[in-house]
């Protein structure tokens, strides 16, 4: 199969791609910077011989790389699965966090999800099939202290999942909601966390992977995981 991963040198995305790399999958990644997506390419086809991978560093804030990151992945055939993974956390309230933080914020975790699944849509809908995984987050079913402008793009991400899975129904391409709480990535570096208080990125891959497997007439809608002992 080919996999689209965003965000794929770092924390839950990483971990999908170890995880679908495992099981002998092409993989299409991205990441902004460069010399850690060629890092995880060589610790990829080490780890996982069975696996092809293959990478193109681009930016997917922006909206003519986003595209042409869809496009340059349509060379490899349709995409079977698509894991808009990108993203970036920046804490802060509504009323005092810095001027541009919505808009930027919008276009790395919302625009990019847009842009790319919209270049890669022909060519699913033409072969009738495919899995597409939204990566939100608790902070897109609830507010909480401190979401602001985060919040607000990954409440909008999830309206996109939304909206999505009930125009692709009739032509069989699946749309997966993830809303992962408290996990280890790099989101929570300089934050003290007590490693039994956070989920592995590793949890998220799994659940993901698990739900890509199902047969055709099914689907994982939501896949909402918290750590066991509750939100951080």
């Amino acid at each position: 199969m080919n996999v689209i991963i965003t965000g794929a040198t770092k924390g839950m995305g990483k971990a999908i791609a170890q995880q679908f790399a495992a099981a002998g999958h092409q993989l299409l990644v991205c990441s902004r910077n460069e010399m850690d997506l060629y890092a995880l390419v060589a610790e990829l086809i080490t780890e996982y011989p069975q696996a092809a991978v293959k990478a193109k560093a681009a930016d997917l804030s922006n909206k003519t790389a986003a595209i042409e990151f869809g496009n340059w992945c349509l060379q490899f055939g349709a995409p079977d699965i698509l894991i808009n993974n990108a993203g970036q956390f920046v804490p802060g309230s509504i009323h005092n966090e810095a001027d541009g933080i919505l808009e930027d914020l919008m276009a790395v975790n919302v625009y990019s999800a847009y842009h790319l699944t919209r270049a890669v849509l022909p060519t699913m809908i033409a072969a009738k099939t495919g899995h597409i995984f939204n990566i939100c987050s608790i902070a897109s079913l609830n507010a909480y202290a401190n979401g602001g402008s985060y919040s607000i793009t990954k409440f909008a991400l999830l309206g996109f999942s939304k909206n999505l899975r009930e125009e692709l129904k009739p032509h069989g391409i699946k749309v997966t909601a993830v809303s992962p709480g408290a996990t280890l990535s790099a989101s929570w570096d300089g934050f003290e966390i007590d490693p039994k208080r956070i989920m592995e990125a590793a949890d998220i891959a799994k659940m993901v992977f698990a739900a890509s497997q199902l047969s055709p007439q099914a689907v994982v809608e939501d896949i909402v995981m918290r750590p066991q002992l509750g939100d951080l």
